[in-house]
């Protein structure tokens, strides 16, 4: 499963190439002292989250507020060039098509779900060609597939959202994925999700116009700023309602779903009996460790039926069920439905998740 990929850190083979990685960063004219104003594209695909736009833009303008002057601009544009309906249900406006991008600075591609209706042969097509006029190229959430389908990231290292991470791997070996937050290689950008490109801009606007300002910007939205090599899901933190046993229990469960380590032995690793952290996760949670577990499990079992078309066997082994029909049984009795019934008709993923949180 994904977390327990996310968790790690990056490999041996990967550690050479970072300071190299660090170099080619920072010849990327983007990244420079501020001369003139910056205009970024953002090429917002049908179904992505309104937060990964917000979250892409707001550091923008409040930098600008801060300045005083437009250092930063931005146009919306869209397959069609038509408003494009997002998550939430409303629609975003555009100022055009793909080709009305032409003459920013830098384009940030935006997708979320449904990929493979979307991310048609003719927008792969046209955002192949048109890649080379832009002095960065960018994906946010699921848009790192429409990139490596294009063919943009081959070579280069890339990450994409934590659930996507070990599909995208696999589907693409040319491609040094990582689980981090968001990775710039050379004049290709990949962003993990909505928190992550809030992360990406303030490191833009530290480079373009100092710490001062990425830190004004990020405590406006009550935020900090974080490094890209961060992990996309962090180590469970300290929470003072939480016993720090359960929260380093929770912490093995997430990191295993594939490979569930019976409750027992998660006890002894932390120096309890069995019955001592039932006691204690019942206090804390109110459920019993294998209940949450289990949960866990189910949850992202649940996730993989509806985003991907990854079979029922392949699902059932990555979150830790013995046989489909083992699975299918412990989804019934929580959910009150068979697995299939989250498949619709005609459902189309090909080999791409939506790619995104979810969010």
């Amino acid at each position: 499963m994904a977390p327990s990929l996310v968790e790690t850190q990056h490999s041996p083979l990967a550690r050479p190439r970072f300071a190299l990685y660090e170099i080619f960063m920072t010849q990327n004219a983007i990244f420079t002292r501020a001369t003139s104003p910056l205009t970024i594209a953002l090429f917002v695909l049908p179904q992505a989250s309104i937060l990964e736009v917000a979250s892409a833009l707001d550091p923008l303008r409040n930098a600008n507020r801060h300045l005083g002057h437009e250092a930063y601009r931005w146009r919306v544009v869209t397959p069609d060039g038509q408003p494009v309906p997002l998550t939430c249900g409303i629609e975003l406006p555009s100022s055009g098509n793909l080709a009305d991008a032409s003459g920013a600075d830098a384009l940030v591609v935006i997708a979320g779900y449904r990929l493979a209706e979307v991310a048609t042969r003719p927008l792969i097509r046209d955002l192949r060609r048109i890649a080379p006029r832009f002095q960065l190229v960018g994906g946010v959430d699921a848009a790192p597939w429409v990139m490596a389908r294009a063919g943009l990231l081959d070579g280069h290292r890339a990450t994409v959202h934590w659930e996507d991470l070990e599909d995208l791997a696999a589907a693409h070996p040319e491609i040094d994925v990582v689980p981090d937050r968001y990775v710039i290689d050379r004049n290709r950008a990949t962003i993990g999700g909505a928190a992550a490109a809030s992360d990406f801009m303030l490191h833009l606007i530290h480079a373009r116009h100092g710490a001062a300002l990425a830190r004004q910007v990020a405590a406006s939205f009550l935020a900090t700023v974080r490094k890209g090599t961060e992990p996309q899901i962090a180590p469970t933190r300290q929470d003072p309602a939480l016993d720090p046993r359960v929260a380093r229990a929770v912490a093995q469960m997430e990191a295993a779903l594939d490979a569930p380590a019976p409750i027992p032995i998660i006890a002894a690793s932390l120096g309890l009996s069995p019955r001592r952290l039932e006691t204690l996760f019942r206090q804390n949670l109110g459920l019993t460790p294998g209940a949450y577990a289990l949960g866990l499990r189910l949850a992202a079992a649940r996730r993989m039926l509806t985003d991907t078309r990854h079979p029922l066997s392949e699902i059932a082994l990555r979150t830790g069920f013995s046989s489909p029909a083992t699975l299918s049984r412990a989804f019934r009795a929580r959910f009150g439905q068979p697995p299939g019934s989250l498949r619709p008709a005609g459902f189309l993923s090909a080999q791409i998740s939506h790619g995104g949180a979810g969010v």
